[in-house]
Order: C-alpha cells, then sequence, then structure tokens
C-alpha cells in the first residue's frame, strides 16, 4: 500500500530492464546473430548508451526532463468540462499552475491546500494537476499519492514517519525536481507529521544540498468545510449567486479555522503559521444543478446518450442539507456514479 519505492529513493534506474529490452526489440535479427560473449558486450554498449544518451532512455521510458509543457488552453478546458460549481477553484489552480510551470526560478515549491466537504473535487482536481504536466497521470513515476489513513495509520509511529517522509521526498527530488506530492485526508492525519517536510516547502535554495523549488505539494482535506459551507449558505440566503463569492471572503477565515482544526493535519502547523502555503482553495458544496452535470458527463464516458429522465431521477434520489432548505447535496458527486448503475443493469 505504500507509494512507488516507498522504502527507497525514486526509481527511474529501475526501468533500466525495459530499456534494454527495448534496445534489442529494435534490432532482433542482429541480437539473433550475436554469439553469447558479443551479446554480453552488446548489451554492456547499451548500459553505456543509457548512461550517455538519456535521450535514448527516454524512448522507451517516462523521464522527468520529457514532462509535457502545459498549455494553458488544454487545462482551462479541463477544468470547465470536468469540474463544476466551484468557480474560485478553476481560477486559483489555472492561474497558479500555469504561473507556477512557467516561472523558470520560483523561490519555493507550489503549495496548494484544497478543501471542502467530499465529492465537491478535490480528488478530481489533483488528477487534473497530474494528468496536464506528466502524461502518465497520476501512475507517472514523478506524482506521488500519500493517504493519511493508509500511509500513515498509527499515532505511535509518528517518528518513524517522519523519517520515512524526509526520504522519501528527498530522494524522489533528486530524481526529478518537477516532482509532485499528494497528501489526501490531511484531517486524518496526525497532528505535526506534515511539518515534518516544512523544511522543503521553505525559501531555501538548496536542503542538504537538493533544491525543491520546482516541486509541487498539494494538500487535501475536509477541514474547514464548514466555514465554505456558511459564507455559501449566506451569499443564496440573500439572494447572491455563488458566483460572486471572492476569495478574500473565505481565504483568511479558512486559513485559521484549518490552524485551529484539532481534527487537521495542520492542527497549530507551523506551515501555516510561516505562511508557507500559498492559496488555500476553498471547494463550494454542490447544488443540484452541478449534480446534474456530473451524471451528464458519467453518461457522455459510458458512452450512453443523455436522458434528462435519468438525470433527473438519480440527482433526486441524493440528499441535501439544511434540512429545511434542502440546498446543497450532502456527498457532492460522489455517489451518483454508482446510482446510475441501477438504471443501467445488464
Amino acid at each position: 500500500g505504500k507509494p512507488k519505492n516507498w522504502q527507497g529513493g525514486a526509481g527511474p534506474g529501475m526501468k533500466l530492464g525495459r530499456v534494454v529490452l527495448g534496445l534489442l526489440l529494435l534490432a532482433p535479427l542482429a541480437v539473433q546473430a550475436v554469439e553469447p560473449i558479443a551479446l554480453g558486450l552488446a548489451l554492456a554498449g547499451v548500459l553505456t548508451s543509457y548512461i550517455s544518451y538519456p535521450r535514448l532512455y527516454c524512448l522507451f521510458a517516462e523521464c522527468c526532463g520529457q514532462k509535457r509543457s502545459l498549455s494553458r488552453e488544454a487545462l482551462q478546458k479541463d477544468l470547465d468540462n470536468k469540474l463544476f460549481g466551484q468557480h474560485l477553484a478553476k481560477k486559483v489552480i489555472l492561474n497558479a499552475v500555469f504561473g507556477f510551470l512557467n516561472n523558470p526560478k520560483p523561490k519555493k515549491p507550489l503549495t496548494l491546500s484544497l478543501h471542502g466537504w467530499t465529492g465537491t473535487g478535490k480528488n478530481f482536481v489533483s488528477k487534473i494537476i497530474a494528468e496536464n504536466i506528466y502524461e502518465g497521470g497520476l501512475n507517472s513515476d514523478y506524482v506521488h499519492l500519500f493517504v493519511a489513513t493508509l500511509h500513515f495509520p498509527h499515532a505511535s509511529n509518528i517518528t518513524l514517519y517522519k523519517d520515512q517522509l524526509q526520504l522519501w521526498i528527498r530522494g524522489n527530488v533528486s530524481a526529478c525536481a518537477r516532482s509532485i506530492f499528494i497528501f489526501d485526508e490531511m484531517d486524518k492525519m496526525h497532528a505535526g507529521l506534515i511539518d515534518a517536510i516544512k523544511p522543503f516547502l521553505d525559501y531555501y535554495d538548496l536542503v542538504d544540498g537538493v533544491s525543491y523549488q520546482k516541486a509541487i505539494f498539494i494538500f487535501l482535506s475536509n477541514a474547514g468545510a464548514e466555514r465554505i459551507t456558511d459564507v455559501a449558505l449566506d451569499f443564496w440566503r440573500n439572494g447572491k449567486q455563488r458566483e460572486e463569492i471572492k476569495l478574500k471572503d473565505m481565504e483568511h477565515a479558512l486559513s485559521v479555522s484549518v490552524f485551529n482544526n484539532k481534527n487537521s493535519g495542520f492542527w497549530h502547523s507551523s506551515l501555516i503559521d510561516r505562511n508557507l502555503i500559498d492559496y488555500f482553495v476553498p471547494f463550494l458544496p454542490l447544488e443540484y444543478k452541478h449534480l446534474k452535470m456530473c451524471i451528464r458527463v458519467e453518461m457522455q464516458s459510458r458512452g450512453y446518450e443523455i436522458d434528462e429522465d435519468i438525470v433527473t431521477r438519480v440527482a433526486e434520489e441524493m440528499t441535501f442539507f439544511p434540512k429545511e432548505e434542502r440546498v446543497f447535496s450532502d456527498k457532492g458527486c460522489k455517489t451518483v456514479f454508482t446510482k446510475l448503475d441501477y438504471y443501467y443493469d445488464d
């Protein structure tokens, strides 16, 4: 259950076997013709080529230096087509990620903290960011996902976790400066653990000879969701459109709320105290119309024609809050996909 190569450093070199195989497959007839000793010399030559000509290696395996250049238009399109009801998150993510990747000399890693109820799109945004930077997306060797309850389950092991986490990040950034680290369920992470990576997020040129300034850290958390909901509900009760909500309406209050939340991995964290988080990104609770959008996209992804009758029936099966006004979905879009299965049960 650990991230890729959890106990060791990063592992692009571990793919060397695939490189050798790929190179040999380019000339099968030549390989068949050589004697064992000659084959050994040929393999030695391949290894030398791998070391001397990294571009040759990158023909057969993902390379950090081969990352795709980020297209602002492509990222904008993905956010518009796949993320609903999150005008604040869209704007912040687009400007923050694009600006950071186009800065040749950033002073610190990009650090985003995404907050909101489950099903509002936090994990989805992480996936979109990863896919727009690396072709393999979340499966890339340079994208690393940590889930608090899976990777850091026992409070008694927090010292060990801190040491492992620091070694893991150092090893992967040494292998690829543009590494992406995603921490899910921050609200379930043991208080103080996240401070272990504070030196990597600060304004240092080097930490033990390694620069972390081009890395990206993304934290996902339910902490602060109540504050976000309060603001959204106030706008709704006052007859204002949710699109009128500005980042300034909640960003400061959100950071204070997260800092003082004892159930958050950020509880009294020096990351907040030292202003090392670049953006606190609020994800608003979703309304009925947003659920319909999610259902339509899921239908299209399964190759179905959009049936508005089914869209309405699935959306109406969801539960909403507050109890009297029934404005927001209490699970966001998280369960609409499984509910859709009922209507297409073969």
